[in-house]
């Protein structure tokens, strides 16, 4: 029999376990503290745990570790890391720190099927989905390699969160739990392309975390060129999902829009993004296109992107302007991609 990854199942998965093992279920959050907050690596190890425990524990499972390929450090302090997956696959994840806050941006599949056409991570394809563990993985491996602990996380790195939702539901909770990583859900943003089943089942896993739509056009004759995911889940479907979920959960959206030269940045693009802004009570985050190889897009001038910003403004839009890090080392927004 083949063994299992312990940090695929949550810590009431966990629980469950211990049934098995005839051990009382409070054993499961002293694993957890030995894989999450010691960094175990080796049941073995784990000295507070009966020795018969630990030895049935490594018949069935094992302990999964990020290999790491590359890491790049840019010129503005962002970091990139190259995992290398136990299937000779290939992730990548950005850390970005401010002060004492330390934001990593996660992947949660190797590649993408939905083929936004300005970013790099579908250039390839879609491969497979990460597991939980490898998703929360990422995280372990970051704080490893830089000795700072992740105080936020983004799901906003290679894939769509939310077509891989069942792995990705169960890293949030493994990652929220006091007795694993302990980052609260409020520190936690998952941004999707608007998979609409995917924004359903988030708004009912009962935990705070924030949702960002990339959105960056606001008809569907124009997100159509821009992003195939368009033509399956409409402007007119997303925006009632969205809706349906910032009633359920009291959570304020963020639509994430990266501005495109002559594709999207004119001053009837600002109007129709108001519109939708309005509708969802959402703010707006813009972010300057990043240059991607092999891709022929442009960000707009500075004067364009200002303009942009004013006249969301003049319609009473909460905006920020995004200057994406790491550009030099291809970290910045929609830069990521498989490679080795």
């Amino acid at each position: 029999m083949d063994k299992i990854d312990i940090k695929n199942l949550t810590l009431e998965e966990i629980k469950k376990e211990m049934k098995r093992f005839y051990v009382p279920s409070y054993r499961a959050g002293q694993l957890f503290d030995w894989i999450y907050k010691r960094l175990a690596l080796e049941f073995l190890d784990m000295s507070n745990l009966p020795l018969g425990f630990r030895e049935k524990l490594d018949r069935y499972y094992y302990i999964g570790r990020m290999k790491l390929k590359e890491r790049l450090k840019s010129g503005d302090g962002t970091e990139k890391f190259l995992f290398e997956l136990s299937d000779g696959n290939f992730i990548e994840s950005v850390l970005i720190s401010a002060r004492a806050r330390n934001t990593l941006c996660i992947s949660t599949q190797v590649g993408c099927k939905y083929g936004c056409i300005f970013c790099a991570s579908g250039t390839r394809g879609f491969v497979r989905d990460l597991s939980s563990s490898e998703i929360t993985g990422q995280v372990l491996a970051a704080q490893e390699i830089t000795g700072k602990r992740i105080t936020n996380l983004v799901f906003m790195g290679m894939g769509e969160p939310l077509d891989n939702y069942e792995n990705m539901a169960s890293s949030i909770l493994i990652m929220n739990s006091q007795e694993g990583l302990g980052i609260g859900a409020r520190k936690i943003t998952l941004s999707t392309c608007g998979v609409i089943p995917g924004i359903e089942k988030l708004a009912s896993l009962g935990l705070q975390v924030n949702l960002s739509i990339s959105l960056h056009a606001a008809d569907n004759k124009k997100r159509d060129a821009l992003m195939p995911v368009n033509k399956k889940f409409p402007l007119e479907r997303l925006i009632k999902a969205c809706a349906l979920f910032a009633e359920e959960t009291g959570r304020k959206i963020t639509l994430e829009y990266v501005l495109i030269k002559d594709k999207n940045d004119s001053i009837v693009d600002a109007d129709l993004l108001s519109c939708v802004a309005r509708k969802l009570k959402a703010k707006v985050n813009l972010i300057p296109y990043s240059p991607v190889r092999c891709k022929s897009f442009e960000s707009p001038s500075g004067k364009t992107i200002n303009q942009f910003k004013g006249r969301l403004l003049r319609n009473k839009i909460n905006v920020t302007v995004r200057d994406s890090k790491g550009k030099d080392i291809q970290a910045a927004c929609g830069q990521l991609a498989i490679k080795q």
